[in-house]
């Protein structure tokens, strides 16, 4: 087994499933948004108000990259992370098992809780949500391995069909 990616819109469930998973299957867990704050010192929301989005693309990208340098891992992308060209192709290169969490509008809501750090979400974030699901989702198919439809699904489920897609 090598590197498991995961991917898909906020409130997906990556960082959930992701943890799960890595203790199901005794492997080390990165949460890339994790790494950037702690790194920085710095909440993602402050990262995007006090230096931009470049500047924090920049940084997620070099997470990433460093990342994906570990030989067994169970990681959780931002739902921005895999966007970029250079981060579909250094994702492409890594032949990670790459798996899509694909989640509905009213599945995600509760989850994300609008009204929390979300700097991509600011204004109407519902509707916020779908179109930066729906410009991001032909990149997401694309970059899986495997695709989930989490929206009734448990997380112990979700980290079942997972591994049984490892076989």
């Amino acid at each position: 087994m090598s590197r498991i990616v995961l991917i898909g819109p906020p409130g997906s469930g990556k960082s959930t499933v992701g943890f799960a998973l890595a203790k199901h299957l005794q492997m080390p867990f990165f949460d890339t948004d994790d790494l950037i704050e702690n790194k920085h010192a710095k909440k993602i929301t402050d990262i995007f108000v006090e230096d931009g989005e470049e500047v924090f693309r920049e940084l997620e990208f070099e997470v990433l990259q460093n990342v994906l340098q570990e030989e067994e891992a169970v990681i959780s992308l931002g739902g921005g992370a895999p966007i970029a060209t250079r981060s579909q192709e250094v994702l492409i290169s890594s032949h990670s098992k790459v798996v899509f969490l694909d989640v509905s509008l009213s599945t995600a809501a509760p989850r994300v809780g609008f009204n929390r750090d979300r700097p991509l979400l600011l204004g109407n974030p519902r509707a916020q949500w779908q179109s930066l699901s729906d410009e991001r989702r032909p990149v997401y198919e694309k970059l899986a391995s495997v695709s989930i439809k989490v929206d009734d699904m448990s997380v112990d489920e979700v980290v079942q069909v997972i591994e049984s897609s490892l076989k």
